[in-house]
């Protein structure tokens, strides 16, 4: 009777489980506290400096006084907005990044914010509407139709609408959209005066009324992103692997593609065409919580939000007693981001 063969023990995989998961708490419970400083500063820190006990005073207690109505008329809102916004850009662009695993998608490079560029100036030109209020059917939709048109485009031929084509297709469809806006622009200049100061991306000047127009679109939109999480992270495997794990690839791939579209078009709507939060946000996520869409959305959530207030507020201070639109601001951190990245890709190639 022979030996019995000696077995390897198995890697106790649990313990590393336990320290991923415990890794992933740790940096979400950062990302809620500094979400809850950046409203705090985006709430005190302005032209007119409000001391943090006056602003609980304002929120909690209904206090009266000057600083009190600066923070309940003007403050509370754009805090508001900015938070909505910087959530709907970043969840859309984890979603879009997952969908045409595509390390540098996002819905400006995709045709989705110039979209809604382009309705807002035909809104502006021929329809008469001149308030941020009615701005926001109009880019909604035209972010909704752009969408629609980058995947018609890259649907076409063999293969269906696959990363490569999607990519191309959001180009091509952006350059098209940029030549429409500039047309209109340059032969009513009417148009470019009241045009500019939405294209540049701002959280300034926004209502009550514009959040309760945005928030049903921004919760279904998210609602349709969190529910392909588990698709997104077969995907990133490769399209064959996907369907052997059981995930129908064009379910996934529309459904996320229609939620990232719903947040884009919620989101510019609101505030204008914000660069890089898309962009810059999903990959900052992935790097601290790891590869799983389970927890990089909500991460994504949290960075997003945190990024626009901080640069909001940034830009409020910075050239005293004017603002820097957040737009500006957040170009002006992401671009560094977006160097970085190509130089890490280009030494790991």
């Amino acid at each position: 009777m022979s030996a019995p063969v000696p077995v390897a023990p198995a890697t106790p995989a649990a313990p590393v489980t336990r320290a991923l998961t415990a890794r992933r708490i740790a940096w979400t419970s950062a990302g809620c506290a500094a979400l809850v400083c950046a409203v705090l500063l985006s709430l005190a820190v302005g032209a007119r400096s409000v001391p943090p006990g006056e602003v609980f005073d304002a929120l909690l207690r209904g206090a009266g006084g000057a600083d009190a109505d600066v923070v309940r008329a003007l403050r509370v809102p754009r805090t508001l907005i900015a938070l909505m916004v910087g959530a709907a850009l970043a969840l859309a662009g984890t979603a879009l990044q997952g969908i045409t695993r595509n390390p540098i998608a996002d819905p400006g490079i995709l045709g989705i914010s110039q979209g809604a560029g382009v309705a807002v100036v035909c809104a502006i030109s021929f329809a008469g509407v001149h308030t941020l209020t009615g701005y926001v059917w109009f880019a909604f939709a035209g972010a909704a139709v752009a969408a629609v048109a980058v995947y018609a485009v890259a649907s076409r031929g063999r293969g269906g609408a696959t990363p490569v084509k999607l990519a191309l297709g959001g180009a091509a469809i952006n350059a098209l959209l940029v030549s429409v806006t500039m047309a209109v622009l340059t032969t009513k200049a009417s148009t470019l005066d009241e045009f500019r100061f939405w294209q540049v991306g701002s959280v300034a000047g926004r209502d009550f009324g514009v959040v309760h127009q945005i928030w049903p679109f921004l919760l279904f939109g998210a609602a349709l992103v969190v529910c392909v999480a588990r698709g997104l992270d077969a995907l990133a495997l490769g399209e064959d692997v996907a369907t052997g794990l059981g995930q129908n690839v064009a379910v996934v791939r529309i459904v996320g593609g229609l939620g990232a579209t719903v947040l884009t078009g919620a989101g510019v709507a609101a505030a204008g065409p914000i660069a890089f939060i898309g962009l810059a946000v999903p990959h900052i996520a992935r790097a601290v919580v790891g590869g799983d869409h389970r927890w990089v959305l909500p991460m994504a959530a949290l960075i997003g939000p945190v990024m626009l207030l901080v640069a909001d507020v940034i830009g409020r201070v910075v050239v005293p007693p004017g603002e820097v639109p957040a737009g500006v601001m957040t170009a002006l951190i992401g671009v560094p981001f977006l160097v970085t990245l190509v130089r890490r890709r280009a030494v790991a190639a």
